[in-house]
């Protein structure tokens, strides 16, 4: 088994949490429908930033070329984008628009393949087809599938001859089997496992539901999740201007830890987004809001609040980003002058 540890779970947690907290909703992403116009047009834009596995400007690219109307597509192009099966997107997008004409090596096959338009993507539709054309057992065509994978010379003309005899069987001559044996053999060089696929397209296709649907609470959750870098941040806070959310810097009063996203669908920027304040400040700053209520000015923020838990760097970089910018009556230069030279 392959576990993964994926960053766009959080994601998607933390953007459902804010969405119950802003439109009292609780969305079952088991539930939601899978074939949402907004989603598919999102996908159709090629605006797929934060969008698992589909936020590439290449993959942007075929997206906008593709124009996807179903989740098979989202999962064919998850198995396609890689070195090598990148060769076939054109084809894949010209027969799926009917500017190419749609050809199966032969009718037999014709089922398994046309959900890819008549080419061959996954490991499971070579193991399909081997079934189906020379009467190979799923262990059998498992075998097959491993040995065309790992390009294994003697395992591949032993397993040639076993499928053309397989063919002979269903009436399908030498020269006919040789080529789609063949073909099947190119393809499986490559091949991507069709249920990995399958499980990162539904993922994605789920994240793009939020951003399509919810985007102000979408993108908080994303910039929260890579808060950890300048440049990642700066690079999200671009997607949430081009989206035309607002975004409002830091508050004292509003900031949480994270990111978040209000009723009026701006998004606040989060407090331990800022260099120079801890984890342990921000939590205390929070929790103390939480339970005394909002700080009324910088004195009753220090009265409140010990050395330990808010020092004067972080105090510093507070001021500096604005996060005292709700107290009135005071410039962000003058708590530079009343704060010590050591702590608070």
């Amino acid at each position: 088994m392959d576990f993964l540890g994926l960053k766009t779970l959080s994601i998607l947690k933390d953007a459902l949490a804010d969405i119950e907290k802003n439109h009292s909703i609780q969305i079952d992403l088991d539930k939601i429908p899978y074939d949402d116009l907004k989603t598919f047009e999102l996908f159709q834009h090629g605006d797929t930033v934060g969008i698992f596995q589909f936020e590439s400007p290449g993959m942007r690219k075929y997206l906008r070329e593709l124009k996807p109307t179903h989740i098979e597509d989202l999962i064919a192009m998850n198995a396609l984008y890689r070195p090598g099966p990148m060769n076939h997107i054109p084809d894949y997008i010209d027969r799926k628009h009917g500017r190419k004409k749609v050809l199966y090596p032969h009718p037999l096959i014709e089922e398994v393949l046309k959900p890819t338009y008549g080419i061959m993507v996954y490991q499971e539709q070579i193991m399909q087809v081997a079934q189906i054309m020379a009467g190979y057992t799923l262990g059998a065509a498992d075998l097959l599938r491993r040995a065309m994978g790992k390009k294994n010379m003697q395992e591949m003309q032993k397993q040639r001859a076993i499928f053309v005899e397989g063919a002979k069987q269903k009436n399908i001559n030498e020269k006919s089997a040789g080529e789609i044996f063949s073909t099947m053999e190119k393809f499986a060089e490559y091949g991507f496992n069709r249920s990995h696929s399958a499980g990162y397209a539904i993922i994605a296709y789920q994240t793009a539901y939020l951003k399509a649907n919810f985007p102000p609470e979408f993108m908080a959750a994303t910039l929260s999740n890579y808060m950890g870098s300048t440049e990642d941040t700066q690079y999200y806070l671009n997607e949430t201007k081009r989206f035309h959310i607002k975004t409002l810097g830091p508050d004292i009063n509003e900031s949480e830890s994270k990111f978040s996203a209000n009723k009026k669908g701006e998004i606040r920027f989060s407090l331990s987004a800022i260099k120079g304040v801890g984890e342990a400040s921000v939590t205390a700053i929070v929790a103390e809001r939480e339970k005394n209520g909002p700080f009324k000015n910088i004195f009753d923020l220090t009265k409140r609040l010990n050395s330990r838990s808010l020092n004067k760097k972080a105090a510093e970089s507070l001021a500096a980003a604005g996060a005292f910018d709700c107290f009135e009556g005071v410039h962000r230069a003058q708590y530079f002058a009343m704060l010590p030279n050591e702590n608070i």
